[in-house]
């Protein structure tokens, strides 16, 4: 019945070969173990030391509840505590992690994952296939508020079959297996039906002690599966969302490894003789949030007034300084497998901003843009950049400076315009399943267009990598015109990192080599 396109391993096979492979049905040919910089594999990894990371973006109200992940620190809490079936390495290959080997129907509607045996939970409990299958029931339902329920809609049915979990989708989707590599599908005992915010997963550290807010420790995981990851005796994330303080941690010592580097800021610190400045490009990019289903952002007009009015060149070259590209309202860039660049660029224009403003027929009261410096580094200063080149177009735009501390739980996803940033996700499938399809908990612009959830669904089902191609293409150009979100710039990832650290690896995943440095890095001896 079914037909393997991914093997027992760590790494298989990459996105177009894989898609390909789903298309033509071929049957697995054997691949090697999993491929990283070869740098980083030719060096020796030291065993033990503790890594402290100074990380910006989180807050009081942070949860261990993988469902409820929403800001930089609680996704470095879920990489570091948990893990999926498989994952995506830096160069976009799936790798298996509590899975050992995926296989689909001839349709790609029918996936298996076979269960990796002998993986042991914090609490001690060896997971099992009806732990896997409980984790994805729990992010299928919509009381979970899971960020993953976008994507788990689309299955119709799971069940375990021996050691094997078997998941069938309501649509075919070739891309299945990437979407299981999402940072809030890790494993927990029971699904985490017993307690989700208890922090037992099957990473390579356990929690001792939390703070929200301020400070997390870890110690590693003595039953961990993976000799290759988790090579540090402790890890401690310390808080520290002021980023002049964050970066001050790092150059004092405090602090081992510092994320959301300001582009301001980091040529000076690559100055600095004990620390090194990482930067990678990949799908990250910072945005001005709208909900279309809240006045005045509804009307159409107002919407396509905003985006004209933003000067991406500018904000681009002061607020990323050379750390990025310029973006054109939509999430999906050319790191994105089957990206179709025909989509005119949009840029900033005085009389077309003008022009749809007063077609909105908007009553020149305030447009209020709430905003906060955890939003993406040099947030409040794009947004002044903002306000001045729509004040040029003569729209009222005032800038509302909020606190950091609450921003990820009171004013994102809830306030009808605000800043944010996406780190991306692996496939254009996942990426707008989680935040444009029309019913997802992460839809933060309140985006509903049924030509475009039709279109998802078309993309979904459709094996030939061209006609996919066209498919995105009209869904990126949607977005475009009538979505809520205004993408001025992709942002690279920057973090700054002692040299004491070794075995870095570039990762456009996320920050912090997509959250995985506490797995994959060591301190020099």
């Amino acid at each position: 019945m079914h037909k393997t396109v991914t093997t027992k391993g760590r790494t298989s096979l990459n996105r177009r070969t894989f898609l390909g492979r789903a298309s033509a049905l071929a049957m697995t040919a054997a691949v090697g173990s999993t491929m990283l910089a070869s740098g980083a594999r030719a060096q020796t990894a030291v065993k033990g030391g503790t890594l402290k990371m100074g990380l910006g973006g989180g807050g009081s109200t942070d949860s261990l509840d993988p469902a409820l992940a929403a800001n930089p620190v609680t996704f470095h809490l879920m990489r570091t505590l948990g893990e999926q079936l498989v994952d995506v390495t830096p160069d976009g290959q799936l790798e298996m992690r509590l899975a050992e080997e995926v296989e689909s129907d001839a349709e790609a509607k029918v996936w298996r994952f076979k269960i990796r045996q002998g993986v042991t939970f914090h609490n001690g409990a060896v997971m099992t296939p009806d732990d896997v299958l409980a984790t994805l029931e729990r992010h299928s339902d919509e009381d979970s508020q899971s960020g993953a329920l976008g994507i788990m809609q689309g299955i119709e049915s799971m069940r375990v079959d021996g050691d094997w979990v078997e998941v069938t989708l309501t649509t075919a989707n070739a891309d299945l297996p990437y979407l299981m590599a999402d940072y809030h599908l890790q494993i927990q005992p029971n699904g985490g039906r017993d307690d989700a915010a208890a922090g037992i997963g099957a990473g390579a550290y356990k929690i001792v002690a939390q703070e929200p807010g301020v400070r997390y420790t870890f110690e590693k995981h003595a039953d961990y599966w993976d000799s290759e990851r988790g090579h540090y005796d402790a890890v401690e994330f310390l808080v520290i969302n002021d980023a002049t303080a964050r970066m001050a941690a790092l150059q004092s010592g405090q602090v081992h490894i510092a994320n959301l580097v300001e582009p301001k800021v980091a040529g000076l610190l690559n100055r600095a003789p004990t620390l090194e400045v990482k930067s990678v490009s990949g799908r990250g990019h910072y945005v001005f949030v709208m909900h279309t289903d809240t006045a005045p952002f509804d009307n159409a007009d107002l919407r396509l007034a905003l985006k004209y009015a933003v000067n991406r060149a500018e904000m681009v070259d002061k607020i990323l300084q050379g750390f990025g590209t310029i973006g054109n309202d939509t999430p999906i860039n050319a790191a994105y497998p089957l990206f179709d660049d025909s989509l005119p660029q949009r840029t900033f224009d005085i009389e077309k901003a003008a022009e749809h403003y007063k077609a909105s027929g908007h009553d020149g009261s305030p447009i209020v843009l709430k905003v906060a410096d955890t939003a993406f580094p040099g947030a409040v200063d794009a947004a002044a950049l903002f306000q001045q080149s729509a004040a040029a177009a003569g729209i009222p735009l005032e800038i509302q400076r909020v606190p950091n501390d609450g921003y990820w739980s009171e004013v994102w996803n809830k306030e009808p315009f605000c800043a944010s940033y996406w780190g991306g996700r692996p496939v254009q499938d996942q990426m707008y399943t989680t935040a444009y399809l029309s019913t997802a908990d992460w839809n933060d612009t309140r985006f509903t267009n049924a030509a475009f959830d039709d279109l998802l669904l078309q993309a979904r089902a459709e094996l030939d990598p061209a006609a996919r191609t066209a498919t995105y293409a009209q869904m990126g150009a949607i977005v475009h015109d009538e979505g809520g979100v205004i993408v001025p710039m992709f942002n690279d990832f920057i973090e700054a990192v002692s040299n004491d650290v070794q075995g870095w690896v570039a990762d456009g995943g996320g920050d912090t080599m997509n959250g995985l440095a506490p797995h994959k890095t060591w301190l020099a001896s």
